[in-house]
């Protein structure tokens, strides 16, 4: 199998998956119609997949390749022990990843595209992958960036995409585990509780568990919160401003950056 080949199994076994989990223990009730939602999240995930393969190729997997053939990075520049290096570079990615989330939310006109993923109605697996091909292109470019800087191998850049694709839709999974289970996973990941919290239509809410597999950084940065202002299954998800179905159809989510309602709020 090829590189893609296995990312995309590894993406469909996870999505099908949390699908399931989903009708078994769900933990928010619903309150848009979800086959229109998924409609709308895979068809801009359709979009986004060509964007990316027409403009950049390869992409972070070539960039890592590129990198390596040059000795760009301070890992080729460094040569730790592979799993040392294949770890630091996880690490450092998950960091990087973190905080272009924070930017993202800070400054006005990144939040005019990045609002697409949070004006969803309801938060489930199909919200994680749910953002405006703008804002796919612009992660990419800076992740190629953040590569050729720290210079992972190329298999240290697959298992971070892998990871990535899976905790994204973990992360926005509308699944309910186990209290203790949770609060235990949360010492070291994100769970769907916590990152529930970062989609509350509440303002200081959304501006706080910003990260999508290790939890430390919310922690040690001081965005991480806890819990929500109503417990998990009343959160009201989404943005003050986008309430009805007919204001986050497809059209109009590709349309709503050209539009200043709704600026960013002022991130901690």
């Amino acid at each position: 199998m090829t590189v893609d080949q296995i990312r995309l199994s590894i993406f469909l076994g996870v999505l099908g998956a949390m699908l399931v989990l989903e009708s078994l223990i769900p933990r928010h009730a619903t309150v848009d119609s979800k086959p229109r939602r998924l409609a709308i999240n895979f068809s801009l995930t359709g979009i986004n997949v060509l964007l990316i393969r027409g403009l950049l190729g390869g992409a972070a997997v070539g960039t890592a390749h590129f990198a390596g053939q040059h000795g760009w990075g301070l890992l080729n520049y460094l040569q730790w022990p592979a799993a040392v290096e294949m770890a630091a570079g996880i690490i450092f990615l998950d960091l990087m990843i973190y905080l272009q989330h924070v930017v993202v939310h800070m400054i006005p006109f990144f939040w005019r595209f990045h609002r697409v993923h949070h004006s969803d109605l309801d938060l489930d697996v199909s919200t994680g992958f749910r953002f405006h091909p703008v804002e796919i292109l612009g992660s990419m470019i800076y992740k190629m960036g953040v590569i050729a800087a720290i210079g992972p191998s190329v298999l240290t850049v697959v298992v971070f995409e892998a990871v990535l694709s899976s905790m994204a839709l973990f992360t926005h999974s509308n699944i309910k585990l186990p209290l203790g289970l949770d609060r235990a996973l949360r010492w070291l990941f994100v769970t769907p509780d916590m990152h529930r919290v970062h989609h509350s239509v509440e303002v200081d809410e959304t501006n706080s568990n910003y990260g999508f597999n290790l939890s430390l950084w919310d922690r040690f940065l001081g965005t991480y919160n806890a819990d929500a202002r109503k417990p998990q299954p009343e959160i009201v998800i989404g943005l003050s401003q986008y309430r009805a179905p007919e204001q986050v159809s497809l059209v109009k989510l590709v349309m709503m950056p050209l539009h200043r309602t709704g600026q960013a709020p002022p991130a901690p």
